[in-house]
């Protein structure tokens, strides 16, 4: 008898009404945190957005403290040369509904996740079930660990870069609000969804699509592929890059560790399998 529920249980219909419920209350879940946060102006733009734009940014003073510990000024970072400026009539209103949007998209992935996880878990397998277990916790701690990745690391290294970045002494740098955000939003999310590779990782290896040979065998083209996606996302500052592409490359390898243990587990459940026919 298969352990797998009925499919019958539910019509399409059924399926689709369902489905569109969970869909509505993880909307609904983003539209709660982004109502929150365009209500909350003055804390989300002085103290979150507009944050690595300002000296006193926490990451600086870390920057300056190990600077000092390790008695050298090169990594204190003492001015942030620009300006911030709405070039158009409707920049600031459109910026502050873009990152109420944004800040609601973050602060609601865990139980918007958690709601389109409900819909599809009933779909699974005993055995797939079990799993899976604490799927909704593990995404959720690498999404929010790449946001504050993004934000604590990427974020001021490539604000500092780019502010201080200049082809002649007579071109101010003078950024647009619109600009500025989507920069900072960009860094934020990428962070987030690069870090779910473990995960990706763990459930293409229980689908038997990948396995740790291949992994190591393609190693050289991930790193290519890492580099290149650090590229994208940071400013063209080889240091910046570098410190993007190392952790994204530490996750590549401890992906290679959950493949190997996800692979040996389904051999040892496969050859069990087999023993009981």
């Amino acid at each position: 008898m298969s352990d797998h529920k009925d499919e019958n249980e539910m019509s399409f219909l059924d399926h689709l009404e369902e489905l569109r419920w969970h869909i509505m209350r993880g909307v609904g879940s983003v539209l709660f945190f982004a109502i929150l946060a365009f209500l909350n102006k003055k804390f989300v733009f002085t103290v979150i957005i507009l944050g690595p734009s300002r000296l006193d940014f926490p990451t600086y003073q870390w920057l300056c403290e190990l600077s000092n510990y390790l008695n050298t000024d090169a990594l204190c970072i003492h001015s942030l040369p620009f300006t911030i400026q709405s070039r158009t009539m409707t920049g600031q209103f459109a910026m502050h509904i873009m990152s109420s949007a944004v800040i609601g998209l973050i602060c609601a992935f865990p139980y918007t996740f958690w709601e389109i996880w409900r819909f599809i878990k009933p779909g699974l397998y005993n055995n797939e079930k079990s799993a899976t277990t604490g799927a909704t916790f593990f995404v959720t701690l690498l999404f929010a660990t790449g946001v504050l990745f993004g934000y604590y690391i990427v974020s001021p290294l490539a604000v500092n870069f780019l502010s201080n970045y200049q082809i002649d002494e007579s071109i101010l740098n003078e950024f647009d609000v619109t600009s500025y955000i989507s920069t900072i939003a960009m860094i934020v999310l990428s962070g987030g969804v690069m870090f779910q590779l473990p995960m990706v990782v763990y459930v293409l290896s229980k689908s038997d699509l990948i396995t740790p040979e291949g992994m190591k065998q393609y190693r050289r083209h991930a790193i290519v592929v890492i580099l290149i996606i650090s590229a994208i996302i940071t400013p063209p500052d080889p240091v910046t890059q570098v410190m993007i592409a190392g952790p994204i490359y530490m996750l590549y390898e401890l992906s290679i560790h959950i493949c190997a243990r996800v692979i040996k587990k389904n051999r040892k459940e496969a050859e069990k399998a087999l023993r009981k026919i």
